[in-house]
């Protein structure tokens, strides 16, 4: 079993933990409505990605 043979420092720890934080989530605009959506998904709103109707809006 691995046990660690010397103590880790603050800023070490500081340094590996400063990688780990939320990004703020992307949006892109429908080309087809202009709505804000989510990129590589299908527009909420029009229902089209990538120039084809894939669900049908009433």
């Amino acid at each position: 079993m691995g046990v660690p043979q010397h103590r880790r420092s603050k800023s070490r720890n500081r340094q590996r933990r400063a990688q780990q934080k939320l990004e703020m989530v992307s949006f892109a605009s429908c080309p087809k409505c202009q709505e804000p959506k989510m990129p590589h998904r299908v527009c909420s709103s029009c229902g089209y990605y990538r120039d084809r109707e894939v669900v049908k809006q009433d």
